[in-house]
């Protein structure tokens, strides 16, 4: 038995909208929610169209196969992850096309589907579990007699075989759902080596951010204040109901505590090494995340507010750094400041139409609010009220400095590295050496009493 999809019903209704316009086919992305038993669709948005036409490869055969543009469709995805909160993932592709399903079809959907997974998978830095599904939506709609067919491939496993799968539409699917949010203080230090000192800054950021993120995932998080089993419901006394009849969308509030003590297990890898400069992330950022009603446990919940946090900071860094490549100047880069502050872009949602979920996008200090409207209509290929947009309310915005010595001098600077606790480190020697000072003082005292005892007989 394959996998269930429960699809909003405006989705469906989106779906029957899409014409082909003249075109072999058009493409788009499913958007929701995966769960062990089934997968919650709530949103699906039509790539748009390229401006520039793509080179077709000779090989490729006509008609069909050489329409779907699986590159564009991949940079596609990639673009709608990032505007996705906690929780909410693309699970799949549609193609709508005129003619019935056949192989070519079935080669051009596998193209596509693997195509996405390759793309979305390269700048995570989070990896999915073992008990998650790496099973991924094809949807074919035929234009002409409006049938619809339902499979999936295992993204994970390129020799995997379609697998038929069922799609059921629901009404009010997206009404109430539990929404979390959570607020953290970034205060990340990453030091650059001597070695890497001519790679570049983005590069570095990255592998800083991979070392943070094990910091993240180990974490102590209280839920309203508290901290809860992770095999226990979300919800408490929650009663199994069928479909979502829940009425509310209760809300939860996360904090985050860092993890101060290393397992006496874990070993510490840390080193000391000749740095020469640093970057240093500094603010807080708003996260939030999204959970469909249906009996969520605590750690559902966690772990969408884990990739939301991850997920919301490398892709500000990542438009940080696309940003700056586009407006950098020959001259700028031939003076290579020695010191540089870059505020990093801030977080706006807009709700799904009908829905208590909301999407999210990045906004710069000179964005308008006109530009991430249009924005989100071209991604998501739905219109948004300016008036909807929400400003995340992020007191002190994160802001990115790199610093750098001069590299015609000898670095001068030293920095504790460690691979996966940084923060740990110096607790750990901290601890370490109030043991020795206390062993020193005990012995001490030992020898003051004994020769305390020797001039007493």
């Amino acid at each position: 038995m394959g996998r269930t999809y429960v699809v909003e019903e405006a989705v469906g209704r989106y779906l029957s909208s899409v014409s082909l316009g003249g075109k072999a086919s058009v493409s788009g992305l499913l958007i929701g929610q995966p769960s062990p038993q089934k997968d919650y669709v709530i949103l699906a948005a039509r790539t748009p169209a390229r401006e520039e036409p793509s080179e077709k490869s000779p090989t490729r055969p006509a008609a069909l196969d050489s329409s779907v543009d699986e590159e564009w469709v991949a940079a596609h995805a990639c673009q709608v992850s990032r505007m996705l909160p906690g929780g909410l993932l693309v699970l799949g592709v549609f193609l709508v096309t005129a003619a019935e399903a056949g192989s070519e079809l079935q080669h051009a959907l596998r193209r596509l589907i693997f195509a996405v997974g390759r793309s979305l998978g390269q700048k995570r830095l989070w990896h999915f579990t073992d008990e998650e599904t790496a099973e991924r939506a094809v949807l074919h709609i035929c234009s002409s007699t409006k049938k619809i067919s339902c499979r999936t491939y295992d993204i994970q496993d390129p020799k995997s075989s379609a697998k038929p799968a069922d799609w059921k539409y629901q009404s009010r699917l997206s009404a109430s759902w539990l929404s979390l949010e959570c607020t953290l203080d970034v205060n990340l230090h990453i030091p650059l080596s001597a070695a890497a000192a001519s790679c570049p800054l983005e590069k570095n950021t990255k592998n800083g951010l991979a070392r943070w993120a094990q910091q993240i995932e180990n974490g102590v998080y209280l839920i309203n204040g508290q901290v809860k089993d992770e095999d226990s419901d979300l919800v408490e006394g929650q009663k199994k109901s069928r479909g979502n009849t829940q009425a509310a969308s209760p809300s939860f509030d996360v904090r985050v505590l860092r993890q101060l003590l290393l397992s006496p297990d874990h070993r510490s890898t840390a080193t000391v090494q000749v740095c020469s400069g640093s970057v240093n992330l500094r603010g807080a950022v708003k996260c939030r995340a999204y959970l469909h009603g249906n009996r969520p446990k605590v750690k559902d919940a966690l772990q969408a507010v884990k990739r939301d946090i991850l997920n919301t900071l490398a892709d500000r860094c990542d438009l940080l750094f696309e940003e700056l490549l586009l407006n950098e100047s020959p001259e700028g880069k031939a003076k290579s400041p020695q010191k540089e502050t870059h505020v990093l872009p801030l977080r706006v949602f807009v709700p799904i139409p009908g829905s208590t979920v909301m999407l999210c996008d990045y906004k710069f200090a000179d964005d308008s609010a006109e530009e991430i409207r249009d924005h989100f209509a071209d991604m998501l290929d739905h219109s948004f009220p300016a008036e909807d947009l929400e400003v995340a309310e992020e007191v002190s915005p994160v802001c990115l400095v790199s610093s750098a010595t001069n590299p015609e001098a000898p670095p001068d600077s030293l920095s504790v590295q460690q691979s996966a606790q940084p923060s740990d480190t110096t607790i750990v020697l901290k601890i370490q050496q109030n043991l020795g000072m206390i062993a020193a003082l005990a012995v001490a005292a030992v020898a003051a009493g004994v020769s305390f005892h020797y001039f007493s007989d």
